[in-house]
């Protein structure tokens, strides 16, 4: 199983993602939404960057679960209550990933929503992977 992350030069420069994952062989793992629940069901974080790597961490988490690795991440998409306040915490987020998943950088999209399925849920994150 191989993952091909793709960054054309003729597209915008690929920060914090990437603009094309080729995989090829192994088995699709599909991530359901994960956002800042802790074990016992209770939001955790009262900011962004803190439920973002609680987010994160459950579906690193659940991938594991599954056999998998951050490195085996071929799409994952984010929903954000508030894109603004996303984009002005970029660089807090762009340092969590790196700290828990790598530098192995999935295609990504970042979409915003009106509300999450728990009021106090400022992001949540889903995907899929590829593992051999």
């Amino acid at each position: 199983m191989s993952l091909d992350r793709l960054n054309p030069a003729s597209l915008s420069p690929a920060t914090g993602f990437s603009h094309a994952v080729v995989a090829t062989g192994g088995r699709v793992v599909f991530l359901a939404g994960q956002t800042a629940l802790d074990a016992d069901g209770k939001v955790t974080g009262a900011t962004l960057p803190e439920q973002f790597e609680q987010a994160l961490g459950n579906l690193l988490a659940a991938l594991r679960a599954a056999g998998g690795t951050p490195a085996d991440l071929a799409r994952v998409t984010v929903y954000a209550t508030d894109v603004a306040d996303y984009r002005a915490h970029a660089r807090e987020l762009g340092a969590i990933w790196k700290r828990l998943a790598g530098r192995d950088y999935p295609a990504m999209a970042v979409i915003g929503v009106v509300r999450l399925w728990d009021a106090e849920c400022l992001v949540e994150l889903d995907g899929f992977a590829v593992l051999p």
